[in-house]
C-alpha cells in the first residue's frame, strides 16, 4: 500500500512539473488596446509609460543596429571572413532578418503587450518552459550587445588616441589570458566606464532616452551619408579583382553571415518596447519595417566603400571606417568619421541597454526570476533595479572579454530567438480560435456542408475547363473568396497562376476556406511544426559536415541522406497546408505561411550551425547556469 501511494504521489509530481512546464497565457488576455492601463508588477505602484511613437521605434531601431553593425562589424568580417563578399553576407544576414522580422511584426499586433518580445510570445504559444529559455537568452543577446557597444567605443577612443589608451592598460593592469580564445586580452577599464554611465542615463526615464536617442541618429545619418559621398574620391576597383572579391570562398560569405545577423537586431528592440508604444498595432509592423531597409542599405553601402578603398587584408579591425580616410591621408574625413563613430556606437549602445532590464521586468513580473528587479520607480517609470542589475553586469563583462568574442556569442542567442518566433507563428496561424466554442464549431460545419459540395462543384469545373471560367462565378463580391492561401493576402498569387490556383489547392488537398481549426488539427500542426524545427537542424548539420567538409563515399552518403531529409521537410510543409486555418484578422500578417516561418527557421538554424564550436560552448554553458536558477 505505502509502495502505491509512492507512486502515485511520483506520479502527482511529475504531472504538475509538466503542466507548469507547458502552461501558457492566453493570448486574448493580453491583446489590450493601446488605450488600456498596462498590468502593474507585483508590488509595484506604477506601470510602464506609453509615451513611443511610432519615429521613437524607428530611431531604436535604426540606431541599435546601424552603430556597432556599421563602425565595427562590417571591419571585422570583411577583414577576418569574407572580404569583399562582405556585401554578400550583409545581403544573406538581411533576408534572415527579413524572414523572422515579418513573423515579429505579426506577433507585435498579435500580443501588443509585449514588454518581453519573444519571450512573451513563446509564453503564449509553447509555455513556460520554452518562454524561460527564450527569455534567457535574450538577456544573453542585450547583455554581450551591450558589452560589444561599450567595447566597440572603448576600440574607438584607444584608435584616435594611436592606441595609447590600450598601452597605458597593458602597461599599468597588465593583460588577462583564455577569456576570448585564449589570446591575451588587456583589462578594458574605458568600456566598463562607458557601459556605466549608458546604465544611469537609461534609468533616468523613457523620454529621455529616447530624446537623446533621436539627436544622435541625426548625427549618425548625416556622417553615413559623408562616408559615402567622399569614399567615392578614394575608391579602386583592383581590390576585387583578381579573386579578391571572394578571398575565403563561399564558407567564408556563410560564415560572415552567421556574425552579420548580429547587425539586424534592431526590430527585436522595437518588439520589446512594444509595451510602452502608443499605438503598437500600426507602430510595430511600420518600425520593424523601416529599421530592416535602412540597415542593409547603410551596411551594403558602407561595405561596397571600404572594400574599394582598402584591400581587405589591410583594414583596421577596431576602427575601419576610420581608418580608411587615414589610410589615404584625409585626415579630416577620419576626425568627420569619428564624430559619427561616437554617435552611432553610443546609440547601437542605448539600443542594447534599452529592451534588456524590461525583459528582466517581464520575467520577474511572472515569477520566472527574482520578483525585485520588477519594480518600476515612480518618478522614472523604468525597472530602474533591473536597469542597474543589468547595466553592471553589461560593464564587467565588457572589461574581461574581447570585442569579436562578445559579437560572435551574441549572433547565437539572437538567431535562436528568431527562430523559436518563426515556430511560434506557425502554431498560431493553425490553432483553434480562442472565442469559438467546440460544439457549436461541429455544428457550424454541419450547416456549411452544402457550401463546400458548391466549392467542389466550382472547382471541378474549373479544371476541366483548364481555367477558362471564374470561380466567382455565381457569388457575391467578397463570399467565400478564398483570399488566404494561409497567408490572408494571396491576390498577387492567384494574380499570377490564374485558373490553376484553385487546381493547385485540389492536388494539395487544402482545406475549403470555411472548415475551421480543431484540436485535433492543431496538434497535427504542432507534430510537424517541431518537427520541422529539429529536421532543419539535422539537415544542415549534415550538409556542414557531412557533405562540405566530408570526402569520397562519406559525402555521397552524407548527400543522399540530406536529400530524403529534405524532401521530409516539403512533406512536413504539404501536411501544414493540409490543415485548416484560423480566420483571426489581424492590423498586420506575416504573408506565405507556412512557407516564410519555414524558411526563417531553416535560414536561421543554417546560420546557427556556422558560427564557431567555442561559441557553441559557450553558449550551452550559460543555457545550463539558466536551467539550475529555474530548477
Amino acid at each position: 500500500m505505502a509502495a502505491w501511494l509512492g507512486r502515485v504521489s511520483l506520479g502527482d509530481a511529475w504531472y504538475n512539473m509538466y503542466s507548469r512546464l507547458l502552461r501558457t497565457k492566453p493570448v486574448g488576455s493580453m491583446a489590450h488596446s493601446s488605450d488600456d492601463l498596462t498590468e502593474l508588477a507585483e508590488g509595484s505602484a506604477v506601470g510602464l509609460a506609453k509615451v513611443l511613437t511610432t519615429v521613437d521605434l524607428v530611431s531604436l531601431g535604426v540606431g541599435s543596429c546601424v552603430g556597432t553593425g556599421m563602425y565595427v562589424v562590417a571591419g571585422l568580417v570583411a577583414k577576418a571572413m569574407a572580404g569583399p563578399g562582405v556585401i554578400l553576407s550583409f545581403i544573406i544576414a538581411a533576408v534572415a532578418s527579413i524572414l523572422s522580422g515579418v513573423c515579429y511584426a505579426e506577433f507585435g499586433v498579435r500580443v501588443p503587450k509585449t514588454t518581453g518580445s519573444a519571450y512573451t510570445y513563446s509564453y503564449v504559444t509553447v509555455g513556460e518552459f520554452v518562454a524561460f529559455f527564450i527569455g534567457w537568452n535574450l538577456i544573453l543577446e542585450y547583455l554581450i550587445g551591450t558589452a560589444a557597444g561599450a567595447s566597440a567605443l572603448s576600440n574607438m577612443f584607444d584608435s584616435l588616441a594611436n592606441h595609447s589608451i590600450s598601452d597605458f592598460m597593458i602597461t599599468h593592469l597588465g593583460t588577462v589570458r583564455g577569456l576570448g580564445k585564449g589570446e591575451d586580452t588587456y583589462l578594458d577599464v574605458l568600456a566598463l566606464v562607458i557601459a556605466l554611465v549608458v546604465t544611469a542615463v537609461i534609468a533616468l526615464g523613457v523620454r529621455n532616452t529616447v530624446g537623446f536617442n533621436n539627436v544622435l541618429n541625426v548625427v549618425n545619418l548625416v556622417v553615413w551619408v559623408f562616408m559615402i559621398i567622399a569614399g567615392l574620391f578614394f575608391i579602386s576597383s583592383s581590390n576585387w579583382e583578381g579573386g579578391k572579391f571572394l578571398p575565403y570562398g563561399w564558407s567564408g560569405v556563410m560564415q560572415g553571415a552567421a556574425t552579420c545577423f548580429y547587425a539586424f537586431i534592431g526590430f527585436d528592440i522595437i518588439a520589446t518596447t512594444g509595451e510602452e508604444a502608443k499605438n503598437p498595432n500600426t507602430s510595430i509592423p511600420y518600425a520593424i519595417t523601416v529599421s530592416l531597409v535602412t540597415c542593409l542599405t547603410a551596411y551594403v553601402s558602407v561595405s561596397v566603400i571600404l572594400t574599394l578603398m582598402v584591400p581587405y587584408n589591410l583594414i583596421d579591425g577596431s576602427a575601419p571606417l576610420m581608418e580608411m580616410f587615414a589610410v589615404h591621408g584625409f585626415m579630416w574625413g577620419k576626425y568627420t568619421v569619428a564624430v559619427g563613430s561616437i554617435a552611432g556606437l553610443t546609440v547601437s549602445l542605448l539600443g542594447s541597454l534599452f529592451p534588456m532590464p524590461r525583459v528582466i521586468y517581464a520575467m520577474a513580473r511572472d515569477g520566472l526570476l527574482f520578483r525585485f528587479l520588477s519594480h518600476v520607480t515612480a518618478l522614472t517609470h523604468t525597472p530602474t533595479v533591473a536597469c542597474v542589475v543589468s547595466g553592471s553586469l553589461a560593464a564587467v563583462l565588457a572589461l574581461l572579454v574581447s570585442l569579436r568574442d562578445l559579437i560572435e556569442m551574441m549572433s547565437i542567442g539572437t538567431l535562436l530567438a528568431y527562430t523559436l518566433v518563426s515556430v511560434c507563428v506557425l502554431l498560431l496561424r493553425y490553432q483553434p480560435d480562442e472565442q469559438t466554442d467546440t460544439h457549436q464549431f461541429d455544428s457550424e460545419v454541419q450547416d456549411m456542408d452544402s457550401l463546400k459540395h458548391e466549392d467542389a462543384k466550382d472547382d471541378q469545373i474549373l479544371t476541366e475547363n483548364d481555367g477558362s471560367s471564374s470561380y466567382h462565378t455565381g457569388r457575391t463580391e467578397g463570399e467565400g473568396d478564398d483570399s488566404d492561401f494561409h497567408t490572408g493576402h494571396a491576390s498577387l498569387l492567384k494574380r499570377l497562376l490564374g485558373g490553376h490556383y484553385y487546381t493547385l489547392r485540389l492536388r494539395l488537398g487544402m482545406p475549403d476556406v470555411s472548415v475551421r481549426p480543431t484540436p485535433a488539427t492543431g496538434r497535427i500542426v504542432t507534430r510537424c511544426t517541431l518537427s520541422l524545427f529539429f529536421m532543419s537542424f539535422l539537415l544542415w548539420s549534415t550538409i556542414i559536415f557531412g557533405v562540405e567538409q566530408g570526402t569520397g563515399a562519406g559525402a555521397v552518403i552524407s548527400g543522399l541522406m540530406a536529400t530524403m531529409m529534405a524532401g521530409s521537410l516539403g512533406k512536413l510543409l504539404i501536411m501544414i497546408i493540409q490543415q485548416p486555418e484560423s480566420t483571426r484578422s489581424l492590423p498586420y500578417m506575416a504573408p506565405c505561411v507556412p512557407f516564410v516561418p519555414a524558411a526563417a527557421i531553416l535560414v536561421n538554424s543554417y546560420l546557427m550551425l556556422k558560427l564557431s564550436p567555442l561559441t557553441w560552448a559557450r553558449f550551452t554553458i550559460w543555457c545550463l547556469i539558466g536551467e539550475l536558477k529555474q530548477s
